[in-house]
């Protein structure tokens, strides 16, 4: 059984990290191995990079493209030290965040010049795409609202404008038209069970291995 990379997306708020979760415990009861990782902050060095991405500073704000950049920095290096190995050694990885997030946030959310994103994500990646990418879709303002309800504190993304979030949504929601192939809608705002009793079937359609 071959390695496969499986990528959870979605806006602020959609439920990526539980349903993760719940997703590698299923797999695991299946007797396959499993590696949960995310973007940024997979790795040593992407722990570090990830808290000047998302800490808050207003006295020191990160200019746009720096902050492009230093996503693709995390991924190059994710990529290398964590994907690579584990997919050559057979394992299913779920991956908190991928190309598409640089996309939607970067491209869709900022604004910036979608021909420098691709060519810095072709960099990073060396062409590795996910085998499957979950979309969780939840309403903007129900995300957002999860996450104040939380406990922790909102991080710099989290605190970007209603608009901000909006473009991102849109960019979701125009990639996974342009890929149905590849990236699969999940509705995010239904319970946590059946979301991820449709993230189940999904894989189970979609990985030849999970055809049981």
């Amino acid at each position: 059984m071959g390695g496969k990379l499986i990528v959870f997306e979605g806006v602020e708020g959609c439920g990526k990290t539980s349903q993760m979760q719940f997703c590698g415990q299923w797999l695991e009861s299946l007797g396959i191995s499993v590696i949960a990782t995310r973007e940024p902050g997979g790795t040593e060095l992407g722990l570090h990079l990830r808290r000047l991405l998302l800490e808050k500073a207003d006295n020191q704000p990160i200019a746009e493209v720096t902050e492009l950049l230093l996503y693709a920095a995390d991924r190059s290096q994710h990529i290398e030290q964590e994907l690579k190995p584990n997919l050559a050694a057979g394992k299913y990885i779920l991956c908190d965040r991928y190309t598409d997030s640089t996309i939607a946030y970067q491209g869709y959310g900022r604004g910036l010049d979608m021909n420098l994103i691709n060519q810095l994500n072709l960099i990073a990646t060396g062409g590795l795409t996910s085998d499957l990418t979950i979309w969780l879709d939840v309403d903007v303002e129900v995300g957002l609202a999860r996450k104040k309800g939380g406990e922790a504190s909102l991080d710099r993304i989290e605190q970007e404008t209603i608009a901000f979030h909006r473009r991102v949504q849109q960019g979701y929601g125009e990639l996974a038209a342009s890929y149905p192939s590849r990236i699969v809608r999940v509705d995010g705002n239904l319970s946590q069970e059946t979301v991820q009793k449709m993230i189940q079937e999904i894989l189970r359609v979609h990985l030849n291995e999970l055809t049981l």
